[in-house]
Formats: structure tokens, sequence, C-alpha cells
């Protein structure tokens, strides 16, 4: 069965981002495999393009540069917080205020995202707010470990079921 629209594609990988040979920077294994629905918008359009037609045990091995992946850093994706707003019963939790550290917070509407703490200083901290992965190229390695049809429930929902554990093989 080939890749196409509406399959659901289990692939196993490893990402790197200075090339195919150096350090990798995240994995999908067989026991926790990324599983997604192709073509419905969940995954990078240019990370799928590669894909298609591919069938089950297949490798891949492409590169997304910037542009096809998150995009280049934003300058304005980066956004001084006064300091006060981290305060916790009137005090800064100095454990979680350390530059590199990733804050979860809520704007007023209440949407929740992640920052990552960039710059701190006397009254204020630089948030980045950028995707942890913009400005780097893309590297894929990695194997088409299942291909199959969609269920009604998940092409209704838009995204996988199960995760593994109620197939039976």
């Amino acid at each position: 069965m080939k890749i196409e629209q509406n399959k659901v594609v289990s692939v196993t990988y490893d990402l790197r981002t200075e090339g195919h040979d150096s350090e990798i920077v995240e994995s999908a294994t067989v026991e926790m495999p990324l599983e997604f629905i192709y073509g419905n918008g969940m995954m990078l359009p240019k990370f799928e393009e590669y894909l298609i037609d591919k069938s089950k045990g297949d490798d891949f091995k492409f590169m997304l540069n910037t542009d096809e992946a998150y995009g280049p850093i934003q300058e304005e994706n980066y956004v001084d917080l006064p300091k006060a707003s981290f305060l916790i019963d009137g005090e800064i939790d100095e454990e979680m205020l350390q530059i590199g550290n990733v804050i979860p917070l809520q704007d007023q509407d209440g949407n929740r995202f992640d920052g990552l703490v960039a710059v701190i200083l006397d009254d204020t901290v630089k948030m980045d707010f950028n995707h942890p992965m913009a400005g780097e190229d893309l590297y894929f390695t990695g194997k088409i470990i299942d291909v199959r049809d969609a269920t009604a429930e998940e092409l209704e929902h838009g995204h996988v079921h199960g995760h593994g554990h109620d197939h039976h093989h």
C-alpha cells in the first residue's frame, strides 16, 4: 500500500540539524513511531512531499531547509515581559526563571503556549516564542514502518487513534 491522501503513516526517524552525520536532536522509534494522517495538515508539507508513493519498508533520507521547515527566527517573536509577571506568591521562582528554561504561559484569552527564557534583566525577562526548530535546516533519515487506511473516526477527528495499543498484530 502506497502513501497517499488519508492514509495513516507510521515512520521511525532520526532528525539532525547540522547535516546527515551530525548529532541526533529528535527521534521516533519502532516502539514510539511518528503516526500521522497523510495530507491533513498536521505535518510540514515538504516532509509529506518527500514521502508520497513510498510503501511500508521503504527508507527515506531528505533535508528540509529553514523555509521548508519552521521558517527563520522572527525578531517579533522575542517579547520582553515584566519580571513581576513571573511572581508566584509574591516571589520569583528562581528555579523556574533560568535562561534556557521553557515556561508554560497563558495569554489574556486563556490560550496556553510555551516560551523560552532568553535573557533575564533587572526588571524584565526576554522570552523567545519562536518554534524550537526555527532557523534550522532539518535533516531526516528514517523508515516507513506502516501504511494503512485511516478509519472514518480518525478522519473525522483529524488525528490517529490508539497509538498502537489497540491494534492486534
